[in-house]
């Protein structure tokens, strides 16, 4: 078969199709979790009440900034990796781990649900890890590891407001 004159050069970064493929559909896992993350906290920023208010009503801010930030890096890589990222509710519904939250709950309780969601992404995040490393795919792995620090770390600073 003839190659078409403008045509895109096929991608070649040591990393075979087959593999980016399934790299590819595990980030984009993590990206529907980390979207859905990312919409559950900014949701409690705004809804958030109760005595610790303005306490978590920051604490959300800076968390679902980073969320937001984080989200392009993992489209990014994927779209490196030669695969179209997810970018619909429906496809993050679909592919996400972590359920919607509907209501709006009682302030501990929206900690022990980010607890849970953050908890839940680093677990996906940490699923894609053997394809990784079966395919010495570095950058991706940085980011993986990236992003599991934030989240358990994440994780343990909700998790200490919930302690006596």
């Amino acid at each position: 078969m003839k190659a078409r004159k403008n045509a895109a050069p096929a991608i070649d970064i040591g990393i075979s199709a087959a593999d980016r493929a399934r790299i590819a559909k595990g980030l984009s896992r993590l990206l529907a979790d980390s979207y859905t993350l990312y919409l559950m906290t900014h949701n409690f920023h705004w809804n958030v009440k109760g005595p610790m208010f303005n306490t978590l009503h920051l604490m959300f801010m800076g968390q679902y900034t980073e969320q937001w930030n984080a989200l392009d890096l993992i489209a990014e890589r994927i779209r490196a990796l030669g695969v179209a990222a997810p970018g619909t509710y429906k496809e993050f519904a679909r592919l996400a781990s972590i359920k919607e939250v509907e209501g709006v709950p009682p302030a501990t309780d929206m900690i022990r649900l980010l607890v849970a969601a953050q908890e839940a992404t680093a677990r996906t995040a940490r699923e894609v890890f053997p394809l990784v490393d079966k395919a010495n795919d570095q950058p991706t792995a940085d980011l993986l590891t990236q992003r599991l620090e934030v989240h358990e770390k994440t994780a343990w600073m909700l998790r200490s407001l919930l302690e006596e």
